[in-house]
């Protein structure tokens, strides 16, 4: 499927993209809010600026997709492979991101409030800046992620997850605490 044809359908009310194939489709500030994108391929895909609120993206393949400025807020990513993906001050508060592979993503200023990470890898992630406020890291593998003033303020994350990143350095802790 093509961009052009995705944006005609849901323009005409369709929501279905279930399986749907994107990869390097050019969606730039694309509005998909609702869209179903289950196990769509979005590999490479531009989605910059895209609001894709409520979403479903499980399962998705979005590796070295372009979601920079997107709005992802309370949009369903559950197992989505985000291996690569530029997430750079994407809003993604209240998403569900359990089990999702984040390796090596550029997350840095996204807003990640309340956001669920249970399991999800973060191996390696730029989480600098992030907003991780109220966030469930319960599981997830920070090894050498990038914290560095990132606010993981009553987020619920354990010591020994933290011990594995590679800076925290300048970020708000759990406790409302500074790390030097």
């Amino acid at each position: 499927m093509k961009a052009e044809e995705l944006i005609r359908r849901y323009k005409a009310g369709d929501r279905d993209f279930m399986g749907a194939n994107l990869s390097n489709a050019n969606l730039i500030e694309a509005n998909l809010r609702g869209a179903d994108l289950s196990r769509a391929n979005l590999s490479n895909a531009n989605l910059e600026s895209a609001a894709m609120d409520g979403a479903s993206l499980r399962r998705a393949d979005l590796r070295g997709a372009n979601l920079f400025w997107a709005t992802l807020r309370r949009a369903d990513l559950v197992g989505a492979n985000l291996r690569n993906a530029h997430l750079r001050e994407a809003d993604l508060s209240g998403a569900d991101l359990s089990e999702a592979n984040l390796t090596r993503g550029m997350l840095r200023q996204a807003d990640l409030q309340g956001a669920t990470l249970r399991k999800a890898n973060l191996r390696q992630a730029d989480l600098v800046g992030a907003d991780l406020v109220q966030a469930n890291l319960e599981g997830a593998d920070l090894y050498l992620a990038n914290l560095e003033a990132s606010t993981l303020q009553d987020a619920t994350v354990t010591a020994k997850q933290l011990a594995q990143a590679w800076s925290l350095e300048g970020a708000t802790l759990p406790d409302g605490t500074k790390h030097d």
